[in-house]
């Protein structure tokens, strides 16, 4: 079976997502913690996350993905982006743990000229800072691009920030098809390579989620536009071979994809029609 979502609001509250993923499909989804470029996130209330929990319990839910907002990075030159990024994790953290053993990414952040050895440092101390060792959420880095001054396009850089997280045991990696592509990772003509080559310097253990999206760009473009499935420059065969490897097939994969709902519904489809 595959373990398939995509990205769907939380404007209507958590039990209304979770009946959205279900009619599309989808047995996991994506969300945003907040509004993506920002801002204060919504009240929970504790009988909608209850709600939710006995949904996903009863039609076997894999785990939910909540996304930071592509605002927050903890790497900036400028302190106060860097101060309400930090504070826009923390909070998220916490909020998290109403959803227990779930999982929350972020992109790990632009340096803006710092390079890439000091924005590696800001990152590791500002989730030193908001992690703590009670907490029920694994925390996932995202592969990215590289397009600008961003960290996390080689594994390498990943590898670093791990290294440096007090709370190890709860850091991992979500590794977005578009992104790995457009940083040079060849996953259309090679992908045991790149997964082997993931496995030697992170751990496939560390792999926790997948985000499933087509590239508009070449290979190594340092792009970042992602196509929908199939229209792209990685295609068909490739997700074929993606779905089914014995490495990926059991995680949860979110789409993030150009599309409507009708179009979630309809990818949802036709991966779980590729499964082997």
């Amino acid at each position: 079976m595959l373990n398939i979502g995509c990205h769907l609001s939380i404007s209507n509250g958590f039990e209304a997502i979770g009946k959205q993923a279900l009619e599309i499909g989808a047995n996991t989804f994506q969300f945003f913690t907040r509004n993506p470029r920002g801002g204060s996130a919504r009240k929970i209330e504790q009988a909608d996350v209850d709600a939710l929990k006995q949904l996903m319990s009863e039609n076997g839910f894999l785990q939910i993905l909540a996304h930071a907002p592509y605002t927050m990075n903890l790497c900036s030159a400028k302190p106060e982006t860097r101060e309400f990024a930090l504070n826009t994790l923390k909070d998220d953290l916490q909020r998290m743990e109403y959803l227990p053993d779930n999982l929350y990414n972020f992109h790990p952040g632009s340096h803006t000229g710092q390079g890439v050895e000091k924005g590696t440092e800001q990152i590791i101390s500002a989730l030193n800072e908001a992690m703590f060792p009670e907490m029920n959420t694994t925390v996932l880095l995202e592969t990215m691009a590289g397009k600008g001054s961003e960290i996390g396009e080689k594994f390498e850089e990943l590898k670093a920030i791990i290294d440096g997280v007090d709370c190890n045991d709860r850091i991992g990696v979500c590794l977005d098809t578009c992104h790995v592509f457009d940083a040079g990772y060849d996953i259309v003509n090679d992908l045991d390579g790149v997964l082997d080559k993931f496995d030697r310097i992170i751990g496939l253990d560390r792999l926790k989620a997948i985000h499933i999206n087509d590239s508009m760009n070449y290979l190594g473009c340092h792009k970042d536009r992602h196509q929908k499935i199939g229209e792209g420059a990685i295609g068909i065969d490739a997700f074929k071979r993606i779905v089914n490897h014995p490495s990926l097939k059991n995680l949860p994969f979110f789409l993030e994809t150009p599309n409507d709902i009708d179009g979630y519904a309809y990818e949802i489809r036709l991966l779980k029609s590729m499964v082997e």
